[in-house]
């Protein structure tokens, strides 16, 4: 299904006619849910101060939606933090630029980016729940601020520095445990109204200086050579492969040979497309899962653990403690939303 922004409000106001509640609006939000026809799930728009603004995305699609945007000259900064799920993103904008035409987000893994006047497809799978955090920045935001001594990277302190033609979508890694643990608090906001708008406003500007230090510190691998329709197809297959089995996930010599590729390109082109080893990526899908159990089921700590392919409960809790700077115990107790 591919849906443009004015189809899906087109959708929405369909549905709420046809008796639905979708909309919810305060003075500085708007929470809309995904119509029954589409899904489950809503989304949140926070408006802060300053040209701020807080998106917090949680759906389950019934089938895969490819959604349609065409963005304007006056394109904000992006941040953007993926909780669980994954998109692919094609993109299409003026010929010399160095974002990529085709390229996968996905969970566990943080992305910056500023496309203006280009046009992005994004598709969502149905078969999982997709929870994004993204911040937008207003350029004019950062103008008051002293960037001379500031150690940002290069791309990033050209653009704050007033070239508003900078393009770029910079994938930034794996999330780190202090972003995992502002992006909960985020989640689970303790106050209302203005109390609510100051205390996200400050966690926003802490996401933000974590990712623009982290940023100033990678340098992005070159890739070896370019991949080919084939390899993109089968490296796209092991992901999905190794999405879906968590529990009992296959070697890396099992999952080569059920992608039709050797070893070492399994593991170099999976470095070059998604950014981490083929066990790195199952290592965010099983502490996602995990999230997801801990949260909608009764599962034992031991249970979760030997359900994301644990077979010891001490060394599960470790992993989780370091991914999500929280225990598995203290994050099941705090029921997050």
């Amino acid at each position: 299904m591919v849906l443009s922004l004015q189809d899906l409000e087109e959708l929405t106001a369909i549905a709420q006619q046809n008796g639905e509640t979708l909309r919810r609006e305060t003075d500085f939000e708007l929470e809309g849910r995904l119509p029954s026809s589409l899904g489950s799930g809503n989304a949140r728009s926070i408006r802060l101060r300053g040209g701020l603004a807080l998106d917090i995305l949680n759906i389950k699609p019934q089938q895969t939606i490819r959604l349609e945007r065409q963005h304007g000259a006056n394109f904000p900064l992006v941040a953007k933090f993926y909780l669980s799920g994954s998109s692919r993103v094609r993109t299409k904008g003026p010929a010399l630029t160095s974002v990529k035409a085709d390229y996968t987000e996905m969970s566990g893994y943080h992305y910056v980016y500023h496309l203006p006047e280009m046009s992005e497809l994004e598709d969502w799978p149905s078969d999982q729940w997709h929870q994004v955090i993204m911040i937008s920045a207003e350029l004019d935001y950062f103008q008051p601020l002293s960037k001379g001594e500031t150690p940002l990277a290069p791309a990033l302190k050209r653009l704050l520095d007033g070239d508003n033609s900078q393009r770029f979508h910079q994938s930034l890694g794996p999330m780190s445990a202090a972003m995992n643990q502002v992006l909960q608090q985020i989640l689970q906001a303790p106050y209302q109204g203005m109390m609510q708008q100051l205390y996200l406003e400050s966690k926003v500007l802490e996401l933000l200086t974590l990712q623009f230090a982290h940023w100033s510190e990678v340098q992005p691998s070159a890739p070896s050579r370019w991949l080919s329709k084939y390899e993109l197809e089968r490296l796209h297959m092991a992901k999905a492969i190794l999405a879906r089995q968590v529990s009992e996930a296959p070697t890396l010599a099992e999952l080569a040979q059920q992608v039709e590729l050797n070893e070492h390109r399994l593991k170099q082109g999976f470095r070059q497309v998604f950014g981490t080893t083929p066990f790195g990526y199952l290592h965010h899908c099983r502490m996602h899962h995990a999230q997801h159990l801990l949260r909608h089921s009764n599962l034992t700590i031991a249970g979760v653990a030997a359900n994301v392919g644990y077979r010891n409960p001490e060394a599960f809790s470790t992993a989780f403690r370091r991914k999500f700077a929280i225990s598995p115990k203290a994050y099941q107790l705090g029921k997050p939303r």
